[in-house]
């Protein structure tokens, strides 16, 4: 079946659009020229001709919804469009043989379509589709030898006046199809324009996340062993400064941070060889919220409000690298925030999809620095309070996962920001994603 983003198979059926109108555009001229223009034209070979035109696009059009597999590439597409364009070409010349001839001026509907097929078609068969309306064109000129020249009773004064209005109406007729077509094939090239800039952004994020997952398991790699000597030697001081209690508890201090900064080095290293930052496990979709506050300071000003069915599972989301992308979300909001400032965590769970939105009533982001927001290493906070990495991993992790990110501010009424993803069926392919922690 063929795909309805094929390009090939848009146009075919765009193309069957616009000859539904032609049709009808051609009806009501031969019924208003016969009953207020005096001309006697053969309106039933005439009508018979239209009812051809819309018998075939009513056939065509069933064809098409059958997603026939010629429709399945573009070539075959284009075989397809070039095909029918050479029978509009037929039917046109018929019905300008029996209204005409030549001097019809609604000829210049022949321009219209090499146009289209200019648009639609490889150079190759828009040349030779060009030929054949030159030739069908050129029969015209044959229509009066054939006794096709309808009789009108008109004066020679009456016939140049009819057609140089009738030249008025034909050159409506044939802008107003070109401007259309035209108009939605700029959007179309807008439209693919817009995507190829988002593709490009997109890998070019990728690229960044690669970089920052190599950097991360090097960083493990390099400072677990200063990290153990720095706990061996914490530990032997606590040890011998038990004669003094807060000697022995900053030396245990230290020993505790340097068992976090282990931690999460361990967790940086597993993360930037696993997809999604960590394996599909059978979490609940609770243990977002416990992720996001783990470990927290100032986790008291944090407002949880849980929505939906957190109990269940969906064991193919990487849930804790996405509590660790709230978690930095919800720091930089606390961070954000005025001394004692609520923060609020909102984790809503619907049938097809886990929404997280933190939102805080600081300061705000400016319009002119929020566009910067979530790139790697950017921060407005001052040096050693963050390294700006935050957004841009819960933003890389969310469109990775086939979900979307969002950051809104208005300064001085705060930020909100949102993460969503699908909840993918037990029964789906894993989505897959590499994200170091923030």
């Amino acid at each position: 079946m063929a795909s309805p983003l094929e390009p090939g198979a848009l146009n075919f059926r765009w193309l069957l659009r616009l000859r539904w109108g032609a049709a009808l555009g051609q009806l009501a001229l031969v019924l208003s020229a016969q009953a207020s223009l005096g001309l006697r034209l053969p309106v039933g070979p005439l009508l018979a001709i239209i009812g051809v035109e819309l018998l075939s696009n009513a056939a065509l059009s069933a064809w098409a919804r059958t997603g026939p597999r010629m429709l399945a590439s573009d070539d075959g597409a284009e075989n397809a469009i070039a095909a029918v364009m050479a029978v509009d070409f037929v039917l046109l010349t018929v019905l300008f043989a029996l209204s005409g001839g030549p001097n019809n001026p609604f000829s210049v509907l022949y321009l219209v379509e090499v146009a289209l097929a200019a648009v639609m078609l490889a150079p190759g068969r828009t040349w030779a589709l060009m030929g054949f309306a030159l030739a069908c064109f050129g029969t015209l000129f044959l229509a009066p030898r054939l006794g096709w020249q309808p009789a009108h009773g008109l004066s020679h004064e009456q016939m140049m006046e009819l057609h140089i209005r009738g030249m008025w109406v034909a050159f409506g007729v044939a802008s107003a199809f070109i401007v259309v077509f035209v108009q939605r094939v700029t959007r179309a090239l807008a439209a693919r324009d817009a995507e190829l800039l988002e593709a490009r952004t997109q890998a070019a994020r990728r690229e960044r996340l690669a970089s920052l997952a190599t950097l991360a398991a090097g960083a493990a790699h390099e400072l677990s062993t200063p990290l153990s000597t720095i706990a061996v030697v914490a530990h032997e001081l606590e040890r011998q400064l038990a004669t003094l209690p807060e000697a022995a508890e900053d030396a245990r201090l230290i020993r505790d941070e340097v068992e976090r900064c282990r931690r999460t080095l361990s967790r940086m290293a597993t993360d930037a060889g696993a997809p999604g930052g960590e394996p599909s496990g059978q979490d609940p979709l609770q243990c977002v919220v416990d992720e996001a506050l783990d470990g927290l300071a100032g986790r008291e000003h944090v407002r949880v409000v849980a929505l939906g069915d957190l109990g269940r599972r969906a064991p193919l989301l990487p849930l804790r690298a996405l509590g660790r992308s709230a978690q930095a979300l919800v720091r930089n909001a606390l961070q954000a925030s005025p001394a004692g400032g609520e923060v609020v965590l909102r984790v809503e769970a619907t049938a097809g999809a886990l929404r997280v939105e933190v939102m805080d009533h600081g300061t705000g982001i400016s319009p002119e620095v929020l566009p910067r927001v979530g790139e790697p290493f950017f921060t407005t906070r001052q040096p050693g309070a963050g390294m700006g990495l935050g957004v841009f991993l819960a933003r890389s992790l969310s469109e990775q996962l086939g979900g979307s990110f969002s950051l809104t501010s208005q300064p001085g009424s705060g930020t909100r920001a949102v993460v969503q993803v699908p909840l993918v069926a037990s029964g789906a392919s894993p989505p897959q994603a590499e994200l170091a922690p923030p």
